[in-house]
């Protein structure tokens, strides 16, 4: 162990610690605006100087290791003055607009300006604009951007898709797209995770907002809304609502107080997903000859995406089952529409998603099997929440609400659709059903749930092995694929979520500087499941339902033209 004080505190750490995680340990936060844990440690920024006793410089305390004796001031005159130095010059190339700004209030850098009380910048302003296509789904504003690196690091160490790099030299440095071409010529996934690791608001989603309110003021439209199963986990947070009172149905109530006509439950749609994704599995069990193996799930756009560009020749290993958010959409505009004596044009399907590759997915010209776009509109669990701050709407006062109907009900095994494994295991458990004809024990499949980069399970059902792999983050999902072509794996059914932790870690949740969060919301969602009555998707009735009236049985000639798509036309976009 290694002794050292820290701002007149005894502390006592492993070799090797930094002084910033030495600081940490007894509660002293020392401000930085690069530094991510094991993905940004350069010290970029220069924010996180601190003072050795003895030394003449200041030293960066993320990349610093402690020594035997040292006596450390994090925030000494010397090092509150060259700290203070380090923010106005990063200031004097930033568009301090804060006002107008997507993450005013939850940004890293008002925060640090305010606490050192920088009212004024005492060096010339150099801000470099951009140009940069306002229609593409992610946006990078260069204004804004302080070269803290984070998203070059994030997006080659963790998604391993290299679409950021370091441009130009000196005080001309930035960031932009690596190879210089544009974003939309990249291999961009649209993940998001570049646009939720920023500390300011460099990058940030495609605003749809007002879209939605032209929607909601148009007579001839009857606007329908569908949230997705991750939303529920983090929606309220803005709010500061206690858990218990963050519910669903109080969710329900906020989005009918907006205005929209209809309000449902993409849960519904994953169960559907389920009935053709798990019968899918099954027919291809029973032909493997006819088949490429293994099964990749097809629920995310952002590993949908990364297949098509990275890797062509396995995306006829991609289930053709679409995601939730497009199997909603398509039956909104069709059975539901018949039912409610509408035309599909004249409904406005929009959805609330954690997501940024869904406002790509929806404009997919394979995603038009209602004759139109199946899903006209797009938002983010954050622009959800900036609805409702617009709206002036206080969750918190208003009763819980159900869902609309007849698309309203959903089963445990479509909520956890958010969470890494969730896929896997609400497949399973249909699979089970449909191959032994018996339920399956509530416990049986829980083994492939966990934050594990990749977990490998085998199952025996109906005395046949079925070897499952469970993977999120893309990096991860690049090397299973390269293990694949190398011949050292082989896996029966493969689920596969873009963003660490799944959908509840997406690229459109709200933005907790620092923090890693998908495992803690993902426990919401089993919470979640394991109060459902139903937790199986063959078992909801809304489904049964529909397969009765309308698509017949899974993988049925009408289910194959509304509820499956043809990936290899998913580069064809409308934006």
């Amino acid at each position: 162990m290694v002794n050292l004080t820290i701002d007149g505190l005894k502390v006592s750490v492993p070799e090797g610690t930094t002084i910033m995680q030495a600081a940490a340990t007894v509660g002293i936060d020392i401000p930085r605006l690069c530094f991510l844990k094991d993905i940004n440690e350069i010290s970029a920024c220069k924010v996180c100087v601190v003072e050795i006793q003895g030394q003449n410089r200041v030293v960066t305390s993320c990349t610093t290791p402690v020594q035997e004796g040292l006596v450390v001031y994090t925030n000494s005159p010397k090092a509150r003055s060259v700290r203070r130095t380090n923010v106005e010059l990063i200031l004097s190339q930033h568009d301090c607009l804060c006002a107008t700004c997507v993450r005013s209030g939850n940004c890293s850098l008002q925060k640090l300006s305010n606490d050192l009380g920088i009212f004024d910048i005492p060096f010339e302003r150099d801000v470099v604009d951009t140009p940069w296509n306002k229609d593409f789904p992610l946006i990078r504003d260069s204004k804004k951007c302080i070269k803290c690196m984070r998203c070059v690091q994030i997006c080659d160490k963790v998604q391993d898709l290299h679409i950021w790099d370091v441009q130009n030299t000196g005080s001309r440095t930035t960031v932009d797209v690596a190879g210089n071409i544009s974003i939309e010529d990249s291999k961009c996934s649209l993940c998001g995770q570049c646009i939720t690791h920023c500390p300011v608001g460099a990058l940030k989603e495609r605003d749809d907002v007002p879209k939605v309110y032209e929607a909601l003021a148009d007579a001839n439209k009857v606007t329908a809304v569908q949230v997705a199963p991750a939303v529920r986990t983090a929606w309220a947070e803005a709010f500061n609502m206690p858990e218990e009172m963050a519910t669903e149905k109080r969710m329900a109530a906020a989005l009918r107080r907006i205005g929209f006509d209809y309000v449902f439950d993409t849960s519904f749609a994953a169960d559907v997903t389920i009935m053709e994704e798990a019968n899918e599995l099954l027919e291809r069990l029973q032909n493997p000859e006819g088949y490429r193996w293994p099964m990749f799930t097809s629920c995310c756009p952002g590993w949908v995406s990364y297949v098509t560009k990275k890797y062509p020749s396995y995306v006829e290993n991609l289930s053709t089952t679409k995601s939730p958010q497009q199997i909603f959409g398509a039956v909104l505009k069709s059975y539901f529409a018949e039912k409610k004596g509408l035309k599909p044009k004249e409904i406005c399907s929009i959805s609330v998603m954690p997501c940024v590759s869904k406002k790509r997915e929806a404009a997919l010209l394979s995603m038009r099997s209602s004759g139109t776009h199946d899903v006209d509109i797009v938002l983010t669990t954050r622009e959800f929440i900036r609805l409702l701050r617009a709206e002036h709407i206080n969750p918190a006062t208003l009763p819980e609400e159900e869902f609309d109907n007849p698309l309203g009900k959903s089963t445990g095994a479509g909520v956890i659709f958010g969470a890494t494994g969730g896929v896997m295991e609400a497949a399973l458990r249909t699979a089970y059903f449909a191959m032994t004809g018996e339920e399956a024990p509530a416990d049986a499949f829980v083994d492939v749930r966990g934050e594990k980069g990749r977990k490998v399970r085998e199952f025996t059902i109906a005395g046949k092995t079925l070897r499952t792999c469970t993977v999120s983050g893309l990096g991860n999902a690049g090397r299973l694929i390269e293990d694949l072509q190398a011949g050292k794996v082989h896996y029966d059914f493969v689920e596969v979520m873009a963003c660490p932790g799944g959908c509840v870690g997406g690229g459109g949740q709200p933005i907790h500087d620092g923090q890693e969060r998908a495992g803690m919301l993902g426990q919401k969602l089993y919470k979640l499941d394991d109060a459902r009555k139903l937790r199986q998707s063959h078992n909801n009735p809304d489904v049964v339902t529909l397969y009765n009236e309308y698509m017949e049985k899974p993988l049925s000639e009408r289910a194959e033209r509304l509820l499956h798509s043809n990936h290899v036309k998913e580069k064809n976009y409308l934006v």
